[in-house]
């Protein structure tokens, strides 16, 4: 699981997975996914074995169930039943419906022992935007905001820095790791945001802007080329360059909007839109995931509202003078 968690943000649409290879108690190899289209874990942990003749009195441990179909590299089930591994110890089962149990069987049909569910749990959760995506067609959602003391997100109704600089490279590094950022039309006015990474280390999510009636000018940051963007708008479907507008009905606007989230393989999106967007996402029960960012000292007095979130966080962090909070929501 901690080789799998280096390359987060870097694999979408693939899952992030790790996989150690042991010999008589002692790990001879380990690898994990580096991006899509590249080798799988199981691959890379095997190229890393220097005396490949012990590969079959080794165990191989993976943390989520190997391929068992041709994407853009082969079955890695069929690698492992070649080499003749003595065991495979699996994390999760992968519910996507080209492996779902396959990977498992070619392994075990091969006369190979095959231990699964283990850290079970775990394994799901350090994909559980993969194993979202896949089960329930849509994207993770994750929603974020920062609110003064006093429940604010701006003063007077303008723009107004609340976190510190801390929190700042937090929330970067939050981009880096989603596949995707989502904004509306008031936001992208009132902010003119770039929505890319800049203080952290890694990739710039695809921009997503609700803007039905095009309001958005094309001088703003939200059109420039660094990262690809989506716009969602009742005027258009058009491709212009990085930029990709799509048609969309006002009626039934959420649903519709993660299905088609779901059909351009976003695994993942932070909704960091103002009050109004956040809301509807909070009012559907349509979030996975909430992060808060509360300046305790800051007092704005009078702008927008934080949304009406009434839940209990589960888990509290202080980053110097600002609380950020972690909300998970509670399964169907």
């Amino acid at each position: 699981m901690e080789l799998a968690r280096k390359a987060l943000g870097n694999t979408y649409p693939n899952p992030l997975v790790g996989s150690v290879i042991v010999h008589n108690g002692r790990i001879i190899g380990e690898g994990y996914h580096h991006k899509a289209g590249q080798n799988h874990a199981e691959i890379n942990a095997i190229n890393s074995v220097a005396d490949k003749s012990l590969i079959p009195e080794s165990t191989i441990y993976v943390s989520l169930e190997p391929c068992a179909h041709y994407g853009k590299t082969p079955p890695c089930a069929l690698k492992i039943k070649e080499l003749g591994f003595r065991k495979v110890v699996i994390g999760a089962m992968d519910s996507h419906d080209k492996v779902n149990g396959k990977g498992k069987k070619i392994i075990q049909d091969a006369g190979i022992e095959v231990v699964s569910g283990i850290l079970e749990q775990e394994c799901i959760e350090l994909n559980k935007r993969f194993f979202t995506y896949h089960e329930k067609k849509r994207p993770y959602i994750i929603l974020k905001w920062a609110e003064s003391g006093d429940g604010f997100l701006d003063q007077d109704f303008k723009p107004t820095p609340i976190s510190n600089s801390l929190v700042n490279q937090f929330v970067h590094q939050l981009r880096a790791d989603e596949h995707a950022i989502l904004v509306g039309t008031q936001t992208a006015l009132n902010d003119n945001p770039s929505l890319t990474v800049r203080n952290a280390e890694g990739n710039n999510p695809v921009r997503i802007l609700v803007d039905f009636d095009l309001k958005v000018p094309h001088d703003f940051n939200l059109y420039n080329n660094e990262a690809p963007t989506l716009i969602f708008n009742t005027e258009k479907e058009a491709t212009e360059g990085n930029i990709r507008f799509i048609k969309t009905g006002r009626e039934n606007f959420l649903p519709g909007l993660a299905d088609a989230l779901y059909r351009e393989q976003i695994q993942s999106v932070i909704i960091e839109g103002g009050r109004f967007t956040l809301q509807q996402f909070i009012d559907a029960g349509l979030w996975d995931e909430a992060v808060v960012i509360k300046n305790e000292q800051l007092e704005l007095a009078n702008g927008t509202k934080a949304p009406d979130f009434p839940f209990a966080p589960e888990r509290t962090e202080f980053f110097r003078d600002n609380r950020v909070s972690w909300y998970k929501k509670a399964s169907n």
